[in-house]
């Protein structure tokens, strides 16, 4: 597969904001996605936060098979939340949980008179779905959302309640260093399409759910087993992806996968692992 390298101007320019920033801020709140936390781990933005407290939310959790890697985690003396950010019910567990990873400081805030709002910045990479729980916790759309990696580029405070949250543009690691951390990350949006070798990507993204979703794949196209490239050629048959004299449209297949992927069509599906966890040093 084509090496993966995506570190664009603009995300040299969010960590340096994120620098700068940081004083401000009472708390991190760190936003995963629930089907690869490890893979969309910028080990970078927690080198940097230091001793500040973080919030380790894992987002799209209704895409993800139960939340075991979050428990995980937690049992690594993590603070981490599990949660969907498009469903309004999330919004009282992420309060809660903000509250209780700055209490200390509320506390030594009123001991003093101090009366202000807490103070947190909203950090991850691309696409693991930043903006959206700013507006869940905001309770409307405040901030600019979207499934292509790279829709925030500048930062935005935002009242939420009893908090303040700072909406930071997506960083990724200045190198991809395990590129099967990276091509997860691709599968699920976090890596512009743009600069992806689309086949190569499809094409391991149906390798890895012939292992961890091989319902999904037989229930939305009647596949089971085979090639990758057999399963792509299924699923080309199946939809109807067929060029001029019956050949394949490999490319309407390729992208029809990851659509319904990212979607979560083919079902719940956690790509990583406790290993993959390890590795990360999440836990």
């Amino acid at each position: 597969m084509k090496q993966i390298q995506w570190y664009p101007g603009h995300m040299a320019k969010a960590m340096r904001m994120m620098g700068e920033n940081l004083n401000l801020c009472d708390g991190i709140v760190l936003v995963l996605d629930a089907r690869c936390p490890a893979s969309s781990y910028n080990r970078k933005i927690s080198d940097m936060v230091g001793e500040k407290s973080v919030m380790y939310v894992l987002n799209k959790a209704d895409m993800a098979v139960s939340d075991p890697l979050a428990d995980a985690m937690k049992a690594a003396g993590k603070q981490a939340l599990a949660l969907n950010a498009t469903d309004p019910r999330a919004a009282r567990p992420l309060t809660q949980a903000l509250e209780t990873l700055v209490r200390e400081r509320l506390e030594k805030n009123r001991e003093k008179g101090t009366v202000r709002p807490m103070r947190f910045m909203v950090a991850g990479v691309p696409n693991t779905g930043k903006s959206t729980l700013i507006n869940l916790l905001a309770g409307g759309k405040k901030t600019v959302t979207g499934d292509k990696a790279g829709v925030t580029r500048a930062k935005q405070w935002v009242k939420c309640g009893a908090f303040e949250l700072l909406d930071t543009p997506g960083a990724m690691p200045p190198s991809c260093e395990n590129q099967t951390l990276a091509a997860r990350l691709a599968f699920v949006g976090g890596i512009n399409d743009d600069i992806l070798a689309l086949d190569e990507i499809a094409l391991a993204l149906l390798g890895e759910l012939a292992v961890k979703a091989p319902q999904g794949l037989k229930d939305r196209y009647g596949v089971e087993g085979g090639t990758p490239l057999a399963m792509l050629e299924g699923v080309c048959e199946k939809r109807g992806f067929l060029l001029r004299g019956g050949e394949f449209d490999y490319e309407r297949g390729e992208r029809a996968v990851l659509d319904d992927f990212r979607k979560g069509r083919l079902g719940k599906v956690t790509l990583d692992s406790v290993e993959d966890l390890k590795e990360a040093g999440l836990i």
